[in-house]
């Protein structure tokens, strides 16, 4: 990979193929793993659904488990090869970043290694920290009160397994992606493309545009779940401000 740069056409070409092999390959070798252990995999996936997990123990509240059914013949073990994927994927994905940096940084001046580390590690830990903060307590949240949420007592709740995963992979994936915004402000700040003062002075239109992007990105239709996606949205918005700022004072 040191002599990368000097290497034909047709050579970069078997370089990214054998990265691309390798990607393949851990991907499909963890997501066995995650396949092969069931029961782990699901007790993690699925303890959000009744009281004994953790962050409700901390916000306190009357004890509730939510019963979950299948209507689909195929749907558990497909949505069980599903999960399996998209964990394996997470688990491999500090070395999917290697290798796909290792192959693009002979290409780069030193500088720009410098900096594509910082952007690539940055927004890995952001990414994770969205995925978490989902998972321990925006998920939860939603969960509790949705599943127990009755129009009258004689009206029960059944919620899917299907329901009930694409709603936790969908936000995940989205608080993920969210949480990148405090690297996005930072990359534009660099090229002198924001300013912290223009984002105060538009703070009003961010707030209201936050508000629009947390109801399209909501898997939900409620007010409560569109509350809770778009404060945190808020306060990365926040962070970003001080971001921008302290990069200026850097540049200058």
């Amino acid at each position: 990979m040191e002599s990368n740069n000097e290497l034909t056409f047709w050579e970069h070409l078997d370089v990214l193929r054998g990265s691309l092999i390798r990607i393949v390959l851990v991907s499909v070798i963890t997501a066995l793993v995650a396949f092969c252990f069931k029961d782990e995999l699901f007790s993690i996936v699925l303890a959000p659904r009744n009281s004994n997990f953790f962050i409700y123990k901390l916000l306190g509240g009357e004890p509730f488990d939510i019963k979950l059914v299948n209507i689909g013949l195929t749907e558990q073990f497909m949505i069980h090869m599903k999960t399996a994927f998209c964990f394996g994927i997470l688990v491999a994905s500090p070395y999917i970043l290697y290798l796909l940096y290792k192959f693009v940084s002979p290409a780069l001046y030193q500088n720009e290694r410098r900096y594509a580390m910082r952007i690539v590690g940055g927004g890995y830990v952001m990414f994770m920290v969205g995925v978490l903060v989902n998972y321990c307590v925006i998920f939860p949240l939603t969960v509790r009160f949705l599943g127990n949420y009755q129009v009258s007592e004689s009206v029960g709740n059944m919620l899917s397994l299907q329901s009930y995963m694409d709603t936790l992979m969908t936000m995940t994936f989205v608080f993920g992606v969210v949480f990148e915004i405090p690297i996005i402000s930072w990359l534009l700040a660099m090229f002198g493309l924001l300013k912290a003062q223009w984002m105060r002075q538009y703070r009003k239109n961010a707030f209201v545009v936050i508000l629009i992007i947390a109801a399209v990105i909501t898997p939900t239709s409620d007010a409560f779940t569109m509350s809770i996606v778009a404060l945190p949205i808020w306060l990365l918005y926040e962070v970003s401000i001080i971001i921008v700022a302290h990069t200026k004072r850097v540049i200058n």
